[in-house]
């Protein structure tokens, strides 16, 4: 009885927050597709739950566009694209946007770069004008470059060069990858935005900043035909330019092992990085990865958890998660080791668990546990306007298709026992490891 009325209440947050429940376990986000006549893909979710309307502007270009000597672009990109434009001054879009009652933020990644905002449902024209205006018009010029090309630095030194383990962070994707696309990091290079040019970031935006590379999803409380028509009313007439050149995405399989350690002269404890290439995103396997994670490396009841630090007291922390790219993705596992222990007894310790899930099929509270996570964590994501507008921009630029994001919980209902062994067995293999072990600098290397 008690499972019932929960289930009872929970369809009617879903109903209350615009979402359809389709079956038990599942839900619907209903939206409708458009694409401009110069490209843009336009994506509508009606949700009069609350009096607010979420707008998010999702590029189809992430690091993964940049070349040799000239990375940083796509994040430096995320700066510049709020400093100004041929109707909105440097730094309006965030006053315009805060003085009316929202919030707005941006993100780069791998994949892609996406710009969102949340406001009340009467200033809907306001947000499609600023991010109209900036897509036709962005100020790219050589002091507003110089000056975004300063902040990402300083940005890279407090994230990177300056925080503990940051170095180690960025070495592992250059030891993971051997594809160029994915193994340099998001915030690129010191020495690459110096060399830049301002004729090397206008071509950049003039390729990547355009109407057909880009998705506009719209989550929230509005008439779908007056939408439409400010939507072509201010994107309309952004001229498309030439489809950008395809990246190719393919990663050479790994046929061993690979090992390297690192000092860290920031770092007080030794941090163990695992990782194992996994398929492209959207794959066959992915949902029975997700459950593979949380079986094995998430939250208390884990695995990882129960038996390397409340049982034996070896680490300091431990988890990890899946990564899905549009190329090939990633299973990581790190582990902060305790003092007392060596980091080769940690890692060992690790492959027990490994090993043992591939000889025997998890138990049916460990699955159900993963599936109960998986679900309640999505339901927590897409129950709000901003995430879903977000959301669904992303599927459609990294997999092509919005409708992803409505297929996630019925794949891991899918899951069985059986299929997370078989992925066990076949990603988690020595031959697909990397491995990098950052230790603490000893006092003389520290001091140099």
């Amino acid at each position: 009885m008690f499972v019932e009325r929960c289930r009872s209440a929970f369809l009617r947050l879903l109903l209350i927050a615009g979402l359809s429940p389709v079956a038990a376990g599942a839900m619907q986000v209903d939206f409708t597709q458009t694409t401009l006549d110069n490209g843009l893909r336009v994506i509508l979710v009606e949700d009069a739950s609350a009096p607010v309307i979420a707008l998010a502007v999702t590029y189809d270009v992430g690091a993964r566009n940049e070349r040799p000597g000239r990375t940083g672009f796509a994040h430096l990109f995320e700066h510049l694209m709020f400093k100004g434009s041929q109707n909105v001054g440097d730094g309006e879009h965030f006053f315009q946007v805060f003085t009316n009652g929202g919030t707005m933020n941006g993100t780069t990644s791998a994949d892609q770069t996406n710009y969102f905002q949340t406001l009340p449902a009467n200033q809907l024209e306001l947000a499609l004008f600023l991010e109209a205006d900036r897509m036709r018009s962005l100020d790219v010029t050589q002091e507003k470059i110089d000056n975004q090309r300063q902040a990402v630095q300083e940005e890279r030194r407090l994230r990177i060069d300056n925080r503990p383990y940051g170095p180690s962070f960025e070495r592992f994707g250059e030891l993971f990858y051997d594809n160029f696309a994915y193994s340099h990091s998001v915030i690129g290079s010191m020495e690459d935005l110096n060399a830049a040019e301002l004729k090397d970031f206008q071509d950049f935006f003039r390729t990547y900043y355009a109407p057909n590379n880009a998705v506009l999803s719209l989550v929230g409380d509005f008439q779908p035909k007056q939408a439409m028509a400010l939507i072509q009313k201010y994107f309309g007439d952004i001229p498309r330019q030439p489809a950008p050149p395809k990246v190719d995405l393919t990663e050479p399989a790994q046929k061993a092992e690979r090992r390297e350690q690192m000092q860290d002269p920031l770092a007080r404890l030794p941090l163990l990085s695992i990782g194992y290439k996994t398929q492209p995103g959207n794959g066959p396997d992915q949902a029975a990865l997700q459950v593979l994670s949380s079986v094995l490396q998430s939250g208390e009841s884990s695995r990882l958890y129960q038996q390397l630090s409340k049982e034996r007291e070896m680490v300091a922390d431990i988890g990890g998660s899946v990564d899905e790219r549009i190329g090939t993705g990633g299973f990581y596992i790190s582990a902060i080791v305790r003092p007392q222990f060596k980091s080769e007894d940690v890692e060992a310790a690790i492959y027990e668990e490994v090993e043992r899930l591939k000889r025997e099929p998890i138990q049916p509270w460990e699955l159900e546990k993963a599936r109960n996570a998986t679900r309640l964590g999505f339901y927590q994501r897409v129950r709000g306007a901003q995430a879903r507008a977000v959301l669904l921009g992303s599927s459609a630029v990294r997999f092509g298709d919005p409708g992803v994001l409505n297929q996630q919980l019925q794949r891991i209902d899918a899951v069985t026992p059986q299929d997370v062994q078989r992925v066990a067995r076949q990603y988690l293999t020595q031959n697909n490891r990397t491995v990098l072990i950052t230790v603490p600098a000893t006092a003389a290397a520290a001091a140099k």
